[in-house]
């Protein structure tokens, strides 16, 4: 005999079941610390308890590694017992699955203590723990992401790109044809389907274009007034384009360097501040950005994310893969510059009107989670422009920029200055930041002692 559901309470699970009847299945999402989203699948009789009660996870699900390990000597994991959390499902985020093979949804999660209070390992908390101080000078918070990725043959061995081929023949067309439009109409089905998956999510994509390498491609969001509803955003684009790549036989790849000899992806944050009065924190009033009319803020909020760049390295790039994009001939920021309309800078402040001018943050990986990357990136707004940071000279439109590497190239050092770091644990707490170090270095160091064939290539024969 099949169990009833039970009549929904919540007006929002309510408005959803009404929309779309036949939904039997919910998957309850949460990102962990390497920013992978973390699940619990329940079916329709259980939804109208989940919304009005709330349910238990292991409160060690955040604090997993990036193969779903638990970590030694990191508190609510194997240690001590694998201890349960109290669970909420995150408001407004309800929505249906367009790829599941039968009526199913999805909606995001937050963890909280038996008090009631935000869990200090939750990534949502730890950004609305940074961006609380930014708050008390501004009155909103406007932000959106830009993610870059591979599009890999799934029906490949080796991870291959989808590469167009040299009309008349079978020849894979060389170069990287960046904007190329031939590369967007050869994915135009995964392109269509992925737009409405995300219509049907409320996911707020803009513009799609190949990017600077054969396979590679980015999609924008829109801005939102809201860091955590764009954070929400990105981790959800993420997943609906893994979801829809797989039905089109591809492999959606979000690793910061999958190709030695091609560019890396990463994981580009624009920010912008508005007053208590609803203008623009950073502007001056001026109507075209033909040199700086940008306000004191905004410099030494640079000031500020310059400062902190090299100690937050560990979040914008969390993994091995990570350091292998940050190399200067590969088209990355590794120095904490900053400058005009210029792509070869970290910070960079793209043409725009009084209205629109923000910040671009383009140090991060597309493998970073994007609520730590936001969170490292409120510390540094709000700590430049509270101790009025000098960001530098600002590099000149146009200029051809000598790099010199400012910020850690390589993952153990990078976790390193993270461990010291006297900034960032008065924003994302000195817990997390303490429960981060030791989830980092004990994933580093697992895979500093994994044996690879490169050891056997170089090695085996030569010694």
């Amino acid at each position: 005999m099949t169990k009833r559901k039970a009549a929904p309470s919540n007006p929002e699970l309510e408005r959803f079941l009404r929309k779309y009847p036949g939904t039997d299945v919910m998957e309850l999402l949460i990102p962990d610390m390497a920013g992978v989203l973390r699940c619990k699948r329940v079916r329709g009789h259980e939804f109208n308890k989940i919304f009005s009660d709330g349910f238990c996870m292991p409160a060690g699900t955040v604090f997993l590694d990036t193969l779903g390990n638990t970590v030694p000597g990191i508190r609510f994991g194997s240690d001590d017992g694998d201890p349960d959390i109290n669970v909420r499902v995150v408001g407004g985020s309800l929505a249906p699955v367009p790829w599941a093979k039968r009526p199913s949804a999805q909606a995001m999660v937050r963890f909280e203590t038996r008090d009631g209070l935000p869990f200090f390992g939750d990534p949502r908390a730890v950004l609305e723990r940074a961006a609380a101080p930014t708050y008390k000078l501004v009155s909103k918070i406007v932000a959106a992401v830009e993610l870059e990725f591979y599009l890999l043959d799934a029906s490949s061995d080796v991870p291959t790109p989808v590469v167009s081929q040299v009309l008349g023949t079978n020849r894979p067309q060389p170069g990287p044809q960046v904007y190329h439009p031939d590369d967007l109409w050869n994915i135009e089905d995964f392109l269509n389907d992925l737009n409405d998956a995300c219509a049907a999510q409320a996911l707020p994509i803009g513009t799609a274009i190949s990017e600077f390498a054969p396979g590679q491609f980015e999609v924008n969001l829109n801005h939102v007034a809201d860091p955590i509803l764009a954070c929400d955003h990105a981790v959800l684009l993420k997943r609906a384009v893994k979801a829809v790549a797989r039905q089109h036989g591809y492999i959606a790849c979000f690793m910061a360097k999958p190709f030695e000899d091609q560019s890396g992806s990463g994981t580009h944050i624009h920010m912008s501040l508005l007053d208590k009065s609803g203008q623009n924190y950073f502007s001056q009033g001026k109507e075209k950005l033909a040199g700086p009319p940008f306000s004191p803020q905004l410099r030494h909020a640079i000031g500020g994310l310059a400062r902190t760049m090299a100690e937050a390295t560990a979040i914008f790039a969390p993994n091995a893969n990570s350091y292998r994009r940050l190399r200067p001939e590969m088209y990355a920021p590794v120095e904490p510059n900053w400058g005009i309309n210029h792509r070869k800078v970290s910070l960079r402040v793209p043409i725009a009107d009084a209205k629109n001018l923000r910040f671009e943050h383009r140090t991060s990986g597309a493998d970073a989670n994007p609520y730590l990357v936001t969170a490292a990136i409120l510390a540094g707004v709000h700590y430049g422009i509270e101790n009025r940071c000098d960001p530098g000279e600002m590099v000149p439109e146009g200029a051809i920029i000598e790099l010199k590497r400012k910020i850690p190239n390589r993952w153990d050092s990078a976790i390193d200055l993270f461990s010291k770091s006297e900034i960032l644990p008065q924003y994302l707490g000195e817990d997390y930041c303490r429960t981060y170090t030791i989830n980092r270095r004990e994933e580093a160091r697992r895979f500093h002692n994994t044996i690879s064939p490169v050891d056997f290539d170089w090695y085996l024969r030569a010694v």
